[in-house]
């Protein structure tokens, strides 16, 4: 039977935590969360489901989580944000893997999002194709912080699983407002650090070209006022990401 390790990293997640670990205990053969030293029952909640706890600094969504990586005893692992957890039928797709040896080296499987109470089908956030079960000798984090991939080898062999990942993004609009301030200026300083500029240009036309992308395109409308919600705040994020790059550019030395 295959072993796999569940890789979790976190900050301040007792809305979440709890529910995530209860989601994998059946496939998984350790679990480690990496904690960036939260404030709240973060870690009391961890250590009450015997999980194996580490404190590390966070420097940033990638870093973290090739650093979780290094803690892993098993080849195969399952990585997961604390605010995500199993659906029943993903949870039985990754069991079939575990009775045998996997025939690839990485399985992407949909993420469906849980927004204020309401599932989202629309706005371009489902199937949200993640890669999260992989051979961690295969491939590493990458891409751009925030917005971190696993990045597998030339020639790793990939399949889908059946099944989603249920994300609980956001409880209220104002999380929603707070990510957006957090994220845009991680996004803003990864571009600024990449040589990229930002005119006036950037700041009017990406914002408004991801609002019709979200909600006519994608179909948002379909969901709603919901739906809308998203679109609009997807369109500000953008603009606020390109205004603070901006302001970064104006004021370098």
């Amino acid at each position: 039977m295959t072993k796999i390790s569940v890789v979790i990293i976190t900050y301040n997640e007792e809305k979440n935590i709890g529910r995530c670990i209860k989601s994998v205990e059946k496939i998984a053969d350790e679990i480690i969360v990496v904690d960036s030293f939260s404030t709240d029952k973060t870690r009391d909640i961890c250590l009450a489901n015997n999980v194996q706890f580490i404190e590390n600094r966070f420097q940033g969504h990638i870093e973290q989580k090739n650093y979780a990586l290094t803690h892993a005893k098993h080849k195969f692992v399952l990585s997961l944000d604390a605010d995500e957890a199993l659906s029943k039928r993903l949870l039985q797709s990754i069991l079939e893997i575990k009775k045998e040896n996997p025939e690839f080296d990485g399985y992407t499987m949909n993420r469906l999002t849980n927004y204020c109470g309401k599932w989202i089908n629309h706005c371009g956030w489902y199937p949200d194709v993640k890669l999260r079960l992989f051979d961690r000798t295969k491939g590493q984090w990458g891409g751009t912080n925030p917005h971190d991939k696993f990045i597998m080898g030339e020639n790793a062999k990939i399949s889908h699983l059946q099944g989603d990942i249920l994300h609980y993004s956001f409880y209220t609009r104002q999380q929603h407002l707070q990510q957006i301030q957090k994220f845009s200026q991680i996004g803003s300083e990864a571009l600024f650090a990449k040589g990229i500029k930002a005119g006036n240009f950037k700041m009017l036309f990406r914002p408004a070209s991801r609002f019709i992308k979200c909600y006519f395109l994608k179909m948002g409308f379909l969901d709603g006022k919901s739906g809308f919600q998203i679109s609009y705040l997807s369109a500000y994020a953008n603009y606020l990401k390109y205004k603070k790059l901006k302001n970064l550019c104006k004021n370098k030395p």
